[in-house]
């Protein structure tokens, strides 16, 4: 960590006004998609009772989202970031208004249509992801300065990490103490709030033609793909991540823990839901004034193996407070990884590529969420739900173990 910052270096980024839109839009647009996950999770759960469907819920996501991000890459460098964002949101709107208005009659439509007009909104919600990550990055370097890109960072993870607490809590409370019809409209609701956001954002960018004789798609989404795999801080922060998240992330096995271990129901699952984000809050407040720029590497590394091991203690815990406090602690040392991989994303990214490379870290990032998922489900169902966690805490270990070993670059990495 560096010497504490003053207050006025720890607010700088959002005084610039295009960034607090910014974070309002991510804010409701993150708020929104966690709430539906929650409530898509539970509905699934309820109706299904097979944990592997749980887990197609994340492989049905992540097909789309990596197969547009590459593509979205690309027109991200060329067009209009804002526009992009907007309309792209709209997708989000029309996967939330099919599950409104699947869900108002739900035993009803799910014995018509049975679930897949769930996996139709969770489709639409992958395209979504695929084209909105690379996106968000690339606008982020035009609404604050190189300077305040480690700040803009923090508090851009944050919001994140709010948003996460709200979302989960709201969709698991709505759902509990409502309908499920309310639970899937509030969603709904809150996403037209987020695309307000996107109107206030006053952006000028200057739309890029090709030169169709010496550059054409393929061979610019390659240029990007090169250039992350030819920077050793860049594929070593994304790959850790990865496969961190791929083996060391329990969410997708939440809603079976709060049914039948934890004994908590889908306001305890909201909750659960919502813990990691607390963590990460709190540590997003220290790192305002105590960014992690010193021994940024090994710092970073060291906050992925404390997540595995608060995976491994959460798998055995039979006590909802017990596994309260893990979800709370793994949200802490995740979000130093987000700030950290974050900064470095900006401060080695040229800005002509910031789209490309944004592309490549949704595949490594974004992706490993929902294949998360369906590794966790495929587990569970052979391994049984206690050991394939417990398994997953212990695969992000090797990961860090395997990651100090072979990217020195990366170890001795410092943001200063």
């Amino acid at each position: 960590m560096s010497p504490n910052l003053s207050s006025n270096e720890a607010f700088q980024a959002i005084r610039y006004r295009n960034f607090r839109y910014f974070l309002g839009y991510r804010f409701f647009m993150t708020t929104a998609t966690l709430m539906q996950s929650v409530i898509v999770s539970w509905h699934m759960y309820f109706l299904t009772k097979n944990v592997v469907w749980l887990g197609m819920i994340g492989l049905v996501e992540v097909l789309p989202q990596v197969s547009v991000s590459l593509f979205a890459g690309h027109y991200v460098d060329l067009w209009d970031k804002k526009k992009i964002i907007r309309f792209t949101t709209l997708l989000l709107l029309i996967g939330s208004a099919i599950l409104t208005l699947y869900s108002i009659q739900s035993f009803h439509s799910f014995e018509r249509f049975g679930i897949w007009p769930i996996f139709i909104t969770i489709f639409l919600t992958g395209i979504s992801r695929g084209i909105l990550m690379p996106a968000n990055t690339a606008l982020l370097g035009y609404i604050v300065d190189k300077k305040d890109y480690a700040n803009a960072a923090t508090w851009n993870s944050a919001n994140w990490q709010t948003a996460a607490v709200v979302g989960p809590a709201i969709g698991g409370l709505v759902y509990a103490f409502s309908s499920i019809s309310v639970a899937y409209g509030s969603v709904f609701f809150i996403y037209l709030i987020s695309l307000a956001m996107v109107n206030g954002l006053k952006v000028a960018h200057t739309i890029r033609k090709l030169d169709s004789a010496t550059e054409d798609m393929i061979s610019r989404i390659g240029e990007g793909i090169r250039f992350v795999m030819k920077s050793p801080e860049l594929v070593g922060a994304f790959s850790l991540d990865m496969f961190a998240v791929l083996f060391g992330g329990a969410v997708a096995m939440l809603p079976v823990y709060a049914s039948d271990i934890l004994h908590v129901g889908p306001e305890g699952l909201g909750f659960l839901r919502a813990c990691p984000a607390i963590g990460s809050i709190f540590t997003s407040i220290y790192l305002m004034f105590n960014p992690p720029v010193n021994n940024s590497g090994r710092i970073l590394l060291l906050c992925v193996a404390a997540f595995g091991l608060c995976m491994i203690g959460f798998a055995f815990s039979t006590f909802f407070w017990l596994s309260v406090a893990l979800l709370i602690l793994s949200g802490v040392f995740d979000n130093v990884s987000v700030v950290i991989r974050g900064t470095i994303l900006q401060l080695y990214t040229p800005e002509h590529m910031r789209g490309r490379v944004g592309s490549v870290n949704s595949i490594f990032i974004g992706s490993s969420n929902e294949l998360g998922a369906f590794e966790s489900g495929i587990a569970a169902k052979f391994m049984g739900l206690v050991p394939s966690v417990a398994f997953g805490g212990i695969m992000t270990l090797i990961v860090v173990a395997a990651t100090a070993k072979i990217n020195p670059v990366l170890r001795k990495l410092s943001l200063k």
